[in-house]
């Protein structure tokens, strides 16, 4: 059900790349309460059976089911929290039944950031916060599990959309002369120009090719 869910969100041409959670410690320590519980409860049930067999504990092992409830409501909402990497943005889901739905697009993302503890590393876990040019500045995931795999996953989903967008641009560029572009757009047009070549999907020579038909333009 949160499958189909979360693929009702996704647009035209895009693709999951990861599906990620907190750690299950996280979830550990959510129900360790109710397992303590669960625990003395079954050493009372089973020395009150043994001390006094005359009497019913049969009750007693009912009260099993309270705790038990519990600790399959925070495995569900556990397991609908989930941090999602497609090949155009991170969308962050939450809630069983009433979702919460937050995007971040690649686009905007400027620069990750991951910290792991000694325990992170042995265990896998750890916190990437994620900066953007967006309203939400930054965006921290705390205690997700194997974080250097998400980290990795993302910026390489952020690499190939930046390609995608790059090569559509550069095709369009290839028309330059057949369609005038207004004065006005030159500069622009060279600024974007100049952000290829720094990424390196456009040489220096390309680069300055270009530059020069633009400028003859003005």
């Amino acid at each position: 059900m949160a499958r189909n869910y979360l693929r009702s969100l996704l647009g035209d041409q895009e693709e999951i790349q990861l599906v990620s959670r907190q750690h299950w410690f996280v979830l550990f320590r959510m129900v360790i309460l109710e397992l303590i519980a669960m625990l003395v409860l079954v050493v009372i049930l089973v020395i009150a059976q043994a001390s006094l067999p005359n009497i019913p504990v049969g009750f007693g092992y009912v009260l099993l089911v309270l705790p038990l409830i519990s600790i399959a409501r925070e495995f569900m909402i556990w397991w609908n929290r989930q941090i999602v990497i497609t090949n155009r943005r991170v969308i962050q889901l939450s809630g069983i039944i009433n979702k919460n739905v937050i995007d971040s697009s690649l686009e905007k993302v400027n620069d990750v950031k991951m910290v792991q503890s000694f325990w992170g590393r042995l265990f896998h876990y750890g916190n990437v916060e994620i900066l953007t040019a967006s309203e939400m500045g930054a965006n921290l995931f705390k205690k997700i599990g194997n974080p250097i795999r998400f980290k990795t996953t993302m910026l390489n989903a952020k690499s190939r959309l930046e390609m995608e967008q790059a090569g559509g641009f550069v095709e369009k560029l290839s028309t330059i002369d057949l369609a005038e572009p207004a004065a006005n757009d030159i500069p622009t047009l060279i600024e974007r120009l100049g952000a290829l070549r720094e990424k390196g999907i456009l040489s220096q020579e390309e680069f300055e090719k270009k530059k020069a038909e633009l400028l003859e333009k003005l």
